[in-house]
């Protein structure tokens, strides 16, 4: 997990006086998780975060499932999935259960209000453009490969520095971290992490917005979209410490790990939360044993799911995927690759793919905008002469 940071002014000692020039008091909040015991930040604001003047339910979340008769793999192929407002009003959910919910965005403006995930934290893919995380922690660049990590519960907004942007998010209700076997005792990574502490960009700076007005918060809780107005910015934090915040890793500094024979999925995972795993296969040297077959062998998914979301149209083992392809490995049914793809894989000596995968533990289900995209000939595809 990101180590400890702090920005802006602090008192001495948590849940003291600390007053402003004027002599009145900061408003001390913690906002942790796990009642009071796990992962927890100490936050200084100028008003009660308290002062909500008006709360109004916007929309319920329509999951809209696709109830499909058949038990079979997809491509469901998001590259021309229609733009949208901003980052939040243009999420297009395709896959979800009780663990994780998955969607692909392709926001075209910047976020006009506050937003605030009250039951889930986020992880945002960044495969198109580039901006800032604007939050109660600060201020955080973004740019086009970042994981971007925000923890429930942490108000922002995301203010895109390009007018197209291609995202995509991945929702949890348990937090999503660092994998264990990557941390010692203490929490730091070990020197076999594939990324390192330095890789982790934290909030730079912190600015203090004093004014007044009507400010709007939208929370989603409950599968519910609320608005909270407030009278005064809801960024008016002076300052912050502890251990959880927002954080941003490039996919381009996870340090593959490999070997002379070809290494199993686990190799490449990133993140890991109650249900599902996350993946980052990204350039690297291929297998090295002489006679070593570089592809993945075929495979049955007998505990999972797997959702693989292409960066590009380059994956060794997949033919006839594209920019935002997202192909869907149902459990129990075999899968691996396609034909041809074994004998002209021997002697590559690397790959430059770059490529997410979603492992879930629980089956996933499929929305009618994942129908909408849906390539029905896919499972089709390992047949002589079928892309």
């Amino acid at each position: 997990m990101p180590s400890y940071h702090s920005l802006g002014q602090i008192p001495p000692k948590r849940h003291t006086q600390f007053r402003k020039p004027d002599g009145g008091l900061y408003h001390e909040e913690v906002f942790g998780t796990e009642g009071f015991s796990g992962l927890y930040s100490i936050l200084y604001h100028h008003d009660p975060p308290t002062e909500v003047t008006r709360i109004v339910k916007l929309a319920d979340e329509e999951l809209g499932q696709w109830n499909l008769s058949e038990h079979r793999h997809h491509h469901i192929r998001t590259k021309n999935v229609e733009e949208g407002k901003d980052p939040i009003e243009s999420r297009n959910m395709l896959l979800f259960n009780n663990d994780v919910s998955i969607s692909v965005c392709r926001p075209r403006e910047s976020m006009r209000h506050f937003f605030r995930n009250g039951e889930a934290d986020e992880l945002y893919f960044i495969h198109e453009g580039k901006g800032e995380l604007q939050s109660i922690f600060g201020t955080l660049p973004f740019n086009q490969g970042d994981y971007l990590v925000i923890p429930r519960g942490t108000t922002y907004r995301l203010q895109l520095g390009e007018a197209s942007c291609r995202f995509l998010l991945i929702e949890s209700p348990s937090a999503i971290e660092t994998p264990k076997r990557y941390r010692n005792e203490y929490g730091q990574l070990l020197e076999q992490s594939p990324f390192y502490e330095r890789d982790i960009k934290r909030p730079s700076s912190l600015e203090t917005f004093m004014e007044t007005g009507d400010f709007e918060v939208r929370v989603k809780i409950g599968r519910s979209l609320m608005a909270y107005h407030f009278n005064h910015h809801p960024f008016d934090v002076v300052g912050w410490d502890g251990y959880l915040y927002p954080w941003a890793l490039n996919i381009a500094d996870f340090e593959p790990i490999t070997g002379r024979i070809h290494q199993p999925p686990p190799v490449h995972q990133t993140f890991e939360a109650q249900g599902f795993m996350v993946l980052s296969f990204v350039p690297r040297k291929l297998d090295y044993h002489p006679q070593a077959v570089p592809v993945p062998y075929y495979h049955s998914n007998i505990d999972s799911d797997e959702m693989l979301y292409y960066v590009s149209s380059q994956f060794m083992s997949r033919k006839g995927i594209e920019l935002g392809s997202i192909t869907l490995h149902r459990r129990g049914i075999h899968h691996g690759p396609q034909p041809g793809v074994v004998e002209s894989s021997l002697g590559k000596e690397k790959t430059e793919e770059y490529a997410i995968m979603v492992e879930a533990y629980k089956p996933l289900n499929l929305t009618k905008m994942a129908e909408r995209y849906d390539d029905p000939s896919y499972p089709f595809s390992w047949l002589e002469g079928v892309r």
